[in-house]
Formats: structure tokens, C-alpha cells, sequence
């Protein structure tokens, strides 16, 4: 991967992540105006996916080409952030219920063992369930993301054969949730696999990164994603649609997904010839993408939180500028101890792994 390709997607992960931000700050009490491009939030999951998929491809093929690497990585990558949002969730909720309970009528606050326990096994969102994070909503894509990690394991770990029928038969008992939206995540992969696109010549590349742009603006412009979800509403029915939570959009999600893989493959090629100027802003979009997970994972129930302690004035931007402020500042923090450190459990966790038999027994299966 080009250096300028890789600075060009780091900048997309952090403005993926921001959007998430405005999407879900978008509420009354915090700014009574709606926010600038606030209705991006669910777009950017998808990005997300479509982007974790490439990076996964591209680690395996390069820096954890074994099993002991990968799974280090993947977990302590996971684990490093999740456990502490889920700690810092309850403990925030807590204290900003007692300060202004209202704010908080939305998200529930019951049920700890099922929240907790399904928050750190990352099954939230298995088959028809959906249990919510308490008022950490952006929870769920984490619970899909890590699984598709463990599915891609199987098929890259694990003999051609018996690795792709235990990841269907994992797809099977995770449910149709997951199996729906997992073809975004594996665009991804295909983008880093699929060489053929490098080979598409300049003006080629320039004109489908420019037609990929616009036509993700025009996608939410257009409204296309309300509209697939909500013909599909109509197909199978409300109480069905409702139950598919946030893969009712999965049709729209298909249609992103295009345009955000030919948007990432056209740019790959133009930033490879073109890209040097984006390696001017290398060193800070490298600072800033280094707490893209800890902002995404923990950037609701902050601002929460700050809400009910700042108890601003929502009718003038202050309000909102300063919450936002606070949370980044959160964010900085936590990031730092959690986030940029998880080095220390991956280390750890690659000595552990490398012992265990079946580990061991997998990676000869493998090489056979």
C-alpha cells in the first residue's frame, strides 16, 4: 500500500468517525439548529466496514500471515477499547442520570447482566436480538466487526475446506443480521485482492474517483437509503423490518458500498502518481487517526455526559462546541491509556497464543 493511499484512508477513517459524532450529537438539548452534515451517521459504518475489510486483507497478506499475529492483534485491537467503553458507559450514565435524567429517556439502564455480558461477548446482535449498549448505541458495528474478523480467520487460517464451512456454519449461528451486511465487509477484501483494478489507467482512475464522490453525495442527497429500507418495509413487513435493526438498510448499504469500493480503488491508483502533497499532512492525520476507535466507541455516551454536567444554552452553537470539546479531550485521554497501548496485551496475548496445541496444529493443517 502507497503511502499516500494509506495517509488518504486514515483521513477517511477519522472523517468517517467525526460524522458518526455529528450524527448522533444531532439532538435538541445540545444545539436547537441541525447540525452540517448530520445525516452521514449510518453511511459511515458502512465505510467503515468496506474499509476494515481492505485493512484486514492487507494485514494478513504483509504483517499477520499467521494465525498467533492475527488473533493477537485482532483481540487486543478489540478489547483494548470495548472493555474500557463499556466501564466508562455504565459509570457515565450513571452520574449523568442523577444530573439531568431527561436527556437520558431515550437509552435504557436495566437489565446489566444481559447489557454487559452481551456487550463483552460482542453478541448483541445476534440473529433477531438487539441489545443495546445502554446509551452507547454505536455499539452494535463492533459486534459485527469483530465477527468478521473471526469468519475471515477460519477462511484464512484454517484448510481451504473446513475453513469456509466453519465460517458458514459461524455466519449460520451469528444470524441473518450479520450474514446480510458481511458482503460490505468482504467488498473490502475484494478491493485489496482484485489487482485488475490497479491496472486502470489515470484518466480512468480520476473519473470514477470524481463519479464516486459525487455519487455518494447525490445517495444521501436523494435519499436512497430511506427509500430501499423503507420499499423493503413494504415487501416483508414492519414487524420483520423492525427486527433487522440497523441491517433494514442493507440494500442502500449494497449501493454505498459500490460507490465507496470504486472510490477507494480509483483513488489508490490516482494517489500513487498524484499523492505526494497528502504526505505533507502525514504526521498529524497519523496523531488523529490513532483515537479513530476510541472516538467512535465512546464519542455517545461523552457527550452525554457532558451535556448533563455543562447544562448549556442549546439556542446559540456554544453549547454544543464546548461539549464536543470536552469529549475530544475525553477521548485524548482515554485513547492514550487504552487505544495507543494496546501493544502491551497484543504482545502479551501473541506469547500466549503461540503455546496453545491447536494453534500450533492449525498453522501445519495449514502449510500441508
Amino acid at each position: 500500500m502507497n503511502r499516500s493511499f494509506s495517509v488518504y484512508l486514515d483521513v477517511v477513517r477519522f472523517t468517517a468517525a467525526f460524522l458518526v459524532y455529528l450524527y448522533h450529537s444531532n439532538q435538541r438539548f445540545l444545539s436547537e439548529a441541525i447540525l452540517p452534515a448530520s445525516h452521514y451517521g449510518h453511511s459511515s459504518v458502512i465505510v467503515f466496514f468496506v474499509l476494515s475489510g481492505f485493512v484486514i486483507a492487507f494485514v494478513t497478506d504483509t504483517k499477520e500471515s499467521r494465525l498467533p499475529a492475527y488473533a493477537a492483534s485482532r483481540i487486543s485491537r478489540v478489547f483494548s477499547v470495548t472493555v474500557p467503553a463499556i466501564i466508562l458507559t455504565v459509570i457515565l450514565d450513571a452520574i449523568g442520570r442523577q444530573l439531568v435524567p431527561e436527556i437520558y429517556s431515550g437509552y435504557p439502564f436495566d437489565q446489566f447482566v444481559a447489557r454487559i455480558g452481551g456487550s463483552l461477548l460482542l453478541i448483541n446482535e445476534v440473529w433477531f436480538i438487539s441489545i443495546t449498549s445502554f446509551s452507547n448505541v454505536p455499539y452494535w458495528s463492533i459486534c459485527f466487526e469483530f465477527w468478521y474478523y473471526v469468519t475471515f480467520a477460519m477462511v484464512v487460517f484454517m484448510p481451504k475446506r473446513r475453513g469456509v464451512l466453519a465460517a458458514l456454519l459461524a455466519a449460520v449461528a451469528l444470524g441473518p443480521k450479520f450474514m446480510l451486511l458481511a458482503p460490505l465487509w468482504w467488498l473490502g477484501v475484494l478491493l485489496y485482492r482484485w489487482r485488475a483494478t490497479q491496472d486502470w489507467s489515470g484518466s480512468v482512475s480520476l473519473v470514477l474517483a470524481v463519479l464516486s464522490s459525487v455519487g455518494i453525495v447525490a445517495f444521501h442527497a436523494l435519499g436512497i437509503s430511506e427509500w430501499c429500507s423503507d420499499w423493503l418495509m413494504g415487501v416483508i413487513g414492519k414487524e420483520n423490518h423492525r427486527q433487522l435493526t440497523f441491517a433494514k438498510f442493507f440494500i442502500g448499504d449494497y449501493i454505498l458500498g459500490v460507490l465507496v469500493f470504486l472510490n477507494f480503488a480509483s483513488m489508490r491508483n490516482v494517489l500513487a502518481h498524484h499523492g505526494q502533497s497528502l504526505l505533507l499532512i502525514e504526521r498529524p492525520v497519523r496523531l488523529v487517526a490513532n483515537y479513530t476507535f476510541t472516538l467512535y466507541l465512546l464519542h455517545q455516551p461523552l457527550f452525554l455526559f457532558w451535556g448533563a454536567v455543562v447544562q448549556g444554552d442549546p439556542e446559540g452553537p456554544g453549547f454544543w462546541l464546548t461539549v464536543t470539546a470536552l469529549m475530544f479531550m475525553t477521548v485524548g485521554v482515554v485513547g492514550h491509556l487504552t487505544e495507543n497501548r494496546r501493544y502491551i496485551l497484543r504482545d502479551f496475548l501473541f506469547r500466549l497464543i503461540s503455546r496453545i496445541p491447536l494453534v500450533r496444529s492449525a498453522e501445519v493443517a495449514r502449510h500441508d
